[in-house]
């Protein structure tokens, strides 16, 4: 299992870098060609999700962001710092049931959505010590490549 973390500072400017991070590492470990810009998109957003909620929140810590290249799928984990809501560390709900959540502010609500619509696989997480997207994708001739 290969993995490739990237942690940047909460600035909006910096999500292009992981989404073309997370392309060529995705590429690498073998997602197809037709799926990249859909791992774009869905970096770009999980990214903007977590930027905006450290700025808002007014934190300094960096977003991380893991890239896991397993032997049948590619997963990405896009974490922040913000603490969740009440209910626990480990609250896990369903990509869909998080774009829904009537608790959600707007500009939140349709990130997830965003995401729910790009990912067929994927999971937000919300504790105190912060919140988790984590997506992924199947891959195919992952040791194909050079």
């Amino acid at each position: 299992m290969a993995t490739v973390e990237l942690r940047f500072s909460a600035q909006p400017e910096h999500v292009r870098t992981a989404r073309l991070v997370a392309a060529a590492v995705a590429r690498r470990a073998g997602v197809e060609e037709a799926v990249l810009d859909e791992v774009r998109l869905a970096v770009g957003e999980a990214c903007s999700r977590a930027v905006g909620l450290h700025i808002s929140n007014g934190l300094t810590a960096p977003v991380r962001v893991v890239l896991t290249e397993e032997e049948k799928v590619f997963s990405i984990e896009v974490g922040d710092e913000v603490p969740g809501p009440a209910g626990g560390p480990g609250d896990a709900v369903s990509g869909i049931d998080a774009a829904l959540d009537p608790d959600a502010d707007g500009e939140d609500e349709m990130g997830l959505a965003v995401i729910s619509g790009l990912v067929d696989d994927v999971e937000v997480t919300s504790g105190e010590s912060g919140g988790t997207i984590r997506m992924s994708w199947p891959v195919s001739g992952a040791g194909d490549l050079p």
